[in-house]
């Protein structure tokens, strides 16, 4: 084989540390973009909150590629640091007369950390105030936090436990039994099970086992709420049943009730199809009698303990608001960034003060780390811009949903956007997942004006969100006793002018939550 040398040219991408965070920050939701801030507030000494609102970043985001200076460099930026201190010694007036113009003309990154007004840190604006915790203000307080002081189940029922009296042995298991229910209020462990966790393979401790927690299982489906320490479904339906129980009730109320307790005893796949003959045959009653038994069934809490779940509320705050101006032919619609999600940040004046004083070792290190405090701020600064310029296309593609509702909706695609604004589609997908706008319908979020389009009579497009709307008024307004069907539905779109067969109605009924025609039956 002959050797030999050659030369050869090839292209390849490659991302920048910078361009990697901006990508990775304007995908994240609202929630997840705080938690990233407080870690790069904790992780970056350079970086700190202030009360104001952050300034433009005036030198633009090409100067943030700019390489950190070399350790050299620092001597000659702290020779300058006594002009720029004398300089910054104007009035207030003069500083603020300044011309973005001038400042451009001075990108200086060596020359951070003055605590004078100048095109540098000083800009993202004053000092930061001390950081508070959320709970020290009720009107400000943490709603995931106030989720989490709710009662549990399990106090709730500790707490009436202290009304009993009961032996040593029976309060034990009493209070296991409580510990070992689910969420629901169910007990999904069979007490067998649970005896024989605890007793091992001594079969005396077993029985002695069994026979406590019988005990206190009795006592457990006693307590509030009704229901709870049930084993399925039918057995705390049936617990609940025999709790209406009054005295000098009617016949007919006693019948009722025994009818119930009997489809509760029956599979629920019975119940849960409606299935009246069938119940009727099962239950020795008639169909009138078992749809006065479901009516009651329908009356009764299928999981006891769903008050109690301590569920993290996420309340969704929008990152972009609309509002509406004018009236008549002139109503226009303005498009803001919601201030109160926008992490007000910069540089801090002190840190970055003292590293241009600095020479020695560990300069450069920290040098990187003040670069990457402005990189963050501008990517922050860059996610929302790109938000923002969507937002409005999306605004003006969809006018007619912000004046007449979701039901003048047009069809959009992603590309009609990214092709409008000079973007690839999948930073429009970015910017369009989890983020939310706050409009005259409601808070919904910036993929719902996204919708494939279905072809009409007229040669048209109709959008899919159109149409789902369209659904949901049919079924609205639907008689209780004889719902609509798919197929009817879509006889009624064709009225309409819209093309759209049986099953793609079934994709759109499933997608909006709402149950087949016979689970929406009156019963």
């Amino acid at each position: 084989m002959k050797q030999g040398l050659s030369l050869r040219v090839s292209q390849h991408l490659a991302l920048t540390p910078q361009l990697q965070q901006s990508i990775r920050l304007l995908q994240l939701s609202t929630l997840e973009l705080s938690q990233e801030v407080e870690q790069m507030l904790d992780e970056n000494p350079f970086l700190e909150r202030t009360a104001e609102e952050a300034a433009r970043e005036e030198f633009g985001l090409d100067a943030s590629d700019a390489a950190p200076p070399r350790d050299d460099d620092f001597a000659t930026a702290s020779a300058s640091a006594p002009a720029d201190s004398s300089s910054s010694s104007t009035s207030t007036s003069e500083s603020e007369a300044a011309t973005p113009e001038v400042t451009e003309a001075q990108p200086d990154w060596e020359g951070d950390g003055t605590v004078d007004m100048a095109p540098d840190d000083s800009e993202w604006g004053s000092d930061a105030p001390a950081r508070t915790n959320n709970l020290g203000d009720d009107e400000r307080a943490d709603a995931t936090e106030l989720a989490r002081s709710q009662e549990t189940l399990q106090s709730f029922l500790h707490r009436q436990a202290l009304g009993l009296r009961l032996n040593e042995n029976d309060r034990a298991a009493l209070r296991f039994l409580i510990e070992s229910l689910n969420d629901d209020g169910y007990l999904e462990d069979t007490l067998a099970e649970l005896a024989t966790g605890l007793a091992g393979g001594d079969n005396e401790q077993f029985d002695d086992l069994m026979h406590h927690f019988q005990v206190a299982l009795g006592l457990l489906q006693s307590l509030e709420p009704v229901g709870v320490g049930a084993r399925d479904l039918g057995e705390c339906l049936t617990i609940q049943l025999r709790a209406l129980a009054e005295p000098g009730e009617s016949d007919e109320a006693v019948q009722i009730r025994k009818t119930a307790i009997a489809i509760c005893k029956q599979p629920m796949e019975l119940l849960a199809r409606r299935d009246f003959k069938r119940l009727a045959t099962l239950t020795r009653s008639n169909e009138d009698g078992v749809r006065s038994a479901l009516q009651l069934i329908a009356t009764l809490e299928p999981k006891p303990g769903r008050r109690f779940v301590d569920v993290e509320r996420n309340i969704v705050v929008p990152d972009v608001i609309v509002t509406r101006t004018g009236r008549g032919t002139n109503v226009k619609f303005r498009v803001m960034l919601n201030p109160d999600v926008m992490p007000r940040l910069r540089v801090h004046d002190i840190y970055a003060g003292a590293l241009k004083s600095h020479k020695g070792e560990g300069s450069q290190a920290l040098s990187q780390r003040l670069q990457e405090a402005r990189w963050f701020i501008k990517n922050i600064q860059q996610r929302f811009d790109t938000i923002l310029r969507v937002s409005n296309a999306i605004v003006e593609r969809q006018k007619s949903y912000f004046v007449h509702g979701e039901l003048a909706m047009r069809p959009l695609v992603l590309r009609e956007i990214a092709d409008e604004l000079g973007l690839h589609e999948s930073t429009i997908s970015r910017v369009t997942t989890a983020k939310y706008m706050a409009t005259p319908y409601g808070t919904v979020e910036l993929k719902y004006f996204f919708g494939s389009a279905l072809g009409t009579e007229t040669g048209g497009n109709a959008s899919s969100t159109a149409v789902r709307a369209l659904i949901k008024q049919f079924v609205s307004s639907e008689s209780v006793k004889k719902p609509l069907s798919d197929s009817q539905i879509s006889d009624m779109l064709k009225e309409q002018g819209i093309e759209c067969a049986r099953r793609t109605v079934a994709k759109y009924r499933e997608a909006l939550r709402i149950a087949p025609a016979n689970l929406r039956k009156a019963l």
